[in-house]
């Protein structure tokens, strides 16, 4: 038990660590690209101006409206650097709370995650092979109700999600439990 909660413990900080510099990491990326292409607008202004020409003919723009277009867009700084930041470079600016919140969202289902499958050993700590049933079916349930609701979100059949995530995770856990088993030369099953 100690064991595990201690992995809970530091894998939710590094998960959650992890989660936040790559939030950072993305504003970051921004802000460079961000101030490399205001650069760009400003010392290779017809070049760019060529750019935003030819972002808009693969749209089917041409002739006057093209050019009228173009001129308008290329007139406002601001709005062009926008422009060039989404349709040249496929950026979007990252919100500024991000990192926090991706940081506390992945440690805090980091240790969800921990905990159901711990929670037997908890209060069954004196039966150690009852409590190893009680985490695989209560772990296979998890599994099941996450890939459900994922489902349900992502479009995928409730079902199909609820089965995939249970083969996925069970096929994960169960490599788990047989490596540590191997190592620890535990008998248990």
């Amino acid at each position: 038990m100690t064991a595990g909660l201690a992995e809970i413990v530091a894998g939710a900080i590094a998960m959650g660590l992890g989660g936040y510099l790559a939030a950072r990491t993305d504003a970051e990326h921004y802000g460079s690209e961000w101030a490399r292409e205001g650069w760009e607008i400003d010392n290779l202004r017809d070049r760019e101006v060529r750019e935003v020409t030819g972002i808009f003919r693969a749209y089917g723009l041409q002739g006057d409206a093209l050019t009228t277009v173009v001129s308008a867009l290329t007139a406002d700084r601001k709005r062009w650097l926008d422009f060039m930041m989404r349709f040249e470079l496929g950026l979007e600016k990252p919100d500024p709370s991000r990192a926090a919140r991706s940081a506390a969202t992945i440690a805090a289902a980091y240790i969800a995650g921990g905990l159901i499958p711990l929670a037997p050993y908890i209060a069954i700590h004196h039966d150690l092979p009852r409590a190893l049933i009680y985490s695989v079916v209560l772990t296979l349930l998890a599994l099941f109700v996450f890939g459900w609701i994922k489902g349900r979100y992502t479009g995928v059949k409730p079902l199909r999600g609820g089965i995939q995530t249970v083969l996925v995770g069970g096929l994960a856990a169960a490599a788990a439990f047989f490596i540590a088993r191997l190592i620890s030369g535990s008998t248990l099953w």
